[in-house]
């Protein structure tokens, strides 16, 4: 029985441990932005929040950048 939790990818060293925590990191990241772009286009948007949501979600950097560009009264 294996001693340690792989997240991906093959190996248990501590380089696997490094990129699993950063792989769990950017997911997060990525889903807190989801979140708080739904919440403000709720508010401060005219067009659909969740659609903006999905934007964000599939092109996270280029999303967030459209949304305060184009998405914000």
């Amino acid at each position: 029985m294996p001693s340690s939790i792989v997240l991906f990818g093959p190996g248990t060293g501590p380089a696997a441990v490094i990129t699993s925590i950063f792989s769990v990191l950017v997911l997060l990241v990525q889903l807190a932005l989801v979140v708080w772009t739904y919440t403000d286009a709720k508010d401060n948007s005219d067009q659909p929040a969740f659609l903006w949501a999905i934007v964000v979600f599939l092109a996270p950097l280029l999303g967030i950048v459209l949304y305060f560009l184009l998405g914000r009264k």
